[in-house]
Parts: structure tokens; C-alpha cells; sequence
């Protein structure tokens, strides 16, 4: 099934304007790219196709794999089912200490993929008696056109959606896809914008609208974060992370305290030692949060 994916997919109109000159401004996500033709965003995988912003990877998922929901991981949401996991090349974030790089920060060029169309993946889900899709592994909110098309068919099938994500979008193409997800983990790195910018490139505000406009389409919410020593582990900042998931009506959302190992561009740096993990869980939990978990232990 590898292989040039059809024109259709390929052409597919994204979120974009037209900029003076061959330019076009990608609307999906806060970075606003400035794109000229024939290059793409920061995403890698959404070019300018001669004034048209196009995906480039629209159909075009690079891997398949059912897996426990609990590994994306969803604890409270339909708990000991499966999930057909699909990702697509791309991630608007640069992470020093991406888990997925080989798939998450390279362009579509770069990778194996499948040919299939959202139907084909809503026949795969089916046949394997899979009861969700979960959008995964890379960052789906880069090519969301597809899994917006996907999860539509999805619904129709009475299947659920699952969206894996670090949260960096815009609210009007945010909007276009909440009808259609049911839950979510969304990957709260840090409660500093001055980390955020330094280690992934973005902003936290933008991530908490995130939460916040999921929280009121009624998707089920659960929470990463994983703890980098010397790097977010400070448990005041913990501390006012949680306080701001109880402000915000989440209390009863799961968070997962995530255990760092070295990886790609921070390697350097050690394992999170246990009792940092154990030291956040008794945080949350003193702040109110109602389910803790520890990951990666």
C-alpha cells in the first residue's frame, strides 16, 4: 500500500489566506507561517501548491497499529478496549525531547506511508472489531483536515474518536473537529510560557484555550505531563498547574505524571528519579485533583 497518494487527497484546501507576492499565511496554528510556493511550514507536511496551502500527507499515514487505550493513555474513557492508532507525518512543535522524531520531525518525503482514504481507514477500524480511532503518535492537529473527514465517517459508523495532542491550534479550525471527538489526552508540558518556548517552541496560553474549549464541547479530558528534571520539575510550578486544572473544572480529569528518559536533543540528561514523580502525585492530589496516575515507572 505504500506509495503516491491520489490528487485529491493531495490538493485537498486547508486554512490559509493569500499573502502579497506567491506567499500564503497558514491560519491552522498560532506560528502563522508565511509560506512561499513551493515550500512548506514549520509542520513540514502543508506547502504552498502555487497560492493554494495543501497537505501533503492528506490520506497519506506513515503508521498503523491497534493499541490498549490505556497507552495513550486514557484510563477513565471505555477502559481494557482497543483502538486503531493512525498517524501522519508532521508536528508544529520542536520538543528537544521528542519520543517520536523519526516520524514527528521529518517531512512526508522522508517515511514509508499508506495510501488510504478516510472511508478505507473507517473499513480498517471496523473490520478489526476496533470500537475507536485514535489520532496519534505525531501531532494530528497538523493535518486535521484528515482527521476531521476521518472522525466524521467515524460517527457515522458509531465508532468513537481519540485525539493524542500537544494542543497547538488556532479555535476555528479546533472548532471544526470538536463535534466529532469524543475524548482526548492532551499533552500539558510545562505551566511556564518561558519553558514552553524554550524546549517545544510555542505558548502555553494557547495550549489552556485548548483545554479550556474541549472542556465545554464535553470531549473527556485526560492530562500528560512529563516531569524532564532540571527542567520542569519545579513542584511549585506543579503546584499552580493543578491549582489551575481545579479552578477550571477539572478536577475530576485523570493526570498522568509522566517519567522522562533521555531522548533525541536531551539526551544528556538523566531519568526522572521516582520520588520526583511521587512528590507531584502527593501535590496534585493535596490540590484536589481526584485521579494521579505515574507513567513510564
Amino acid at each position: 500500500m505504500v506509495g503516491a497518494t491520489q490528487n485529491y487527497m493531495y490538493m485537498k484546501p486547508l486554512y490559509f489566506k493569500t499573502l502579497d507576492g506567491d506567499k500564503v499565511e497558514c491560519l491552522l496554528c498560532p506560528h502563522h507561517c508565511h509560506i512561499a510556493n513551493g515550500k512548506t511550514g514549520l509542520c513540514r507536511s502543508r506547502r504552498n501548491h502555487d497560492g493554494v496551502l495543501v497537505s501533503e500527507v492528506y490520506g497519506k499515514p506513515c503508521s498503523l497499529a491497534i493499541d490498549p487505550i490505556e497507552k495513550k493513555p486514557l484510563y477513565h474513557f471505555h477502559p481494557g478496549t482497543k483502538c486503531l492508532s493512525i498517524a501522519c507525518t508532521g508536528c508544529n512543535f520542536r520538543c528537544l525531547n521528542c519520543q517520536n522524531h523519526e516520524i514527528s520531525q521529518v517531512a512526508p518525503t522522508d517515511v514509508a506511508h499508506y495510501d488510504l482514504s478516510p472511508e478505507a481507514v473507517v473499513d480498517i477500524c471496523l473490520e478489526h472489531h476496533c470500537p475507536g480511532i485514535a489520532y496519534t503518535y505525531t501531532e494530528p492537529l497538523t493535518y486535521l483536515e484528515y482527521v476531521t473527514d476521518t472522525a466524521r465517517l467515524a460517527h457515522e459508523k458509531g465508532l468513537w474518536n481519540i485525539l493524542v495532542t500537544a494542543g497547538y491550534v488556532c479555535q476555528l479550525p479546533l472548532s471544526d473537529l470538536l463535534p466529532y471527538l469524543d475524548a482526548a489526552n492532551i499533552d500539558l508540558k510545562s505551566f511556564s510560557d518561558e519553558i514552553y518556548q524554550k524546549v517545544s517552541g510555542g505558548h502555553l496560553s494557547v495550549v489552556l484555550d485548548t483545554i479550556l474549549a474541549m472542556r465545554d464541547a464535553g470531549v473527556w479530558i485526560e492530562l500528560t505531563n512529563l516531569i524532564i528534571p532540571s527542567v520542569n520539575d519545579d513542584m511549585e510550578m506543579i503546584r499552580k498547574m493543578c491549582q489551575w486544572l481545579v479552578d477550571n473544572g477539572l478536577s475530576s480529569a485523570p493526570l498522568h505524571f509522566s517519567r522522562f528518559f533521555p531522548r533525541y536533543k536531551m539526551s544528556d540528561l538523566p531519568p526522572t528519579p521516582l520520588s520526583t514523580l511521587k512528590n507531584a502525585q502527593h501535590i496534585a492530589l493535596e490540590t484536589g485533583l481526584q485521579y494521579v496516575y505515574l507513567g513510564n515507572v
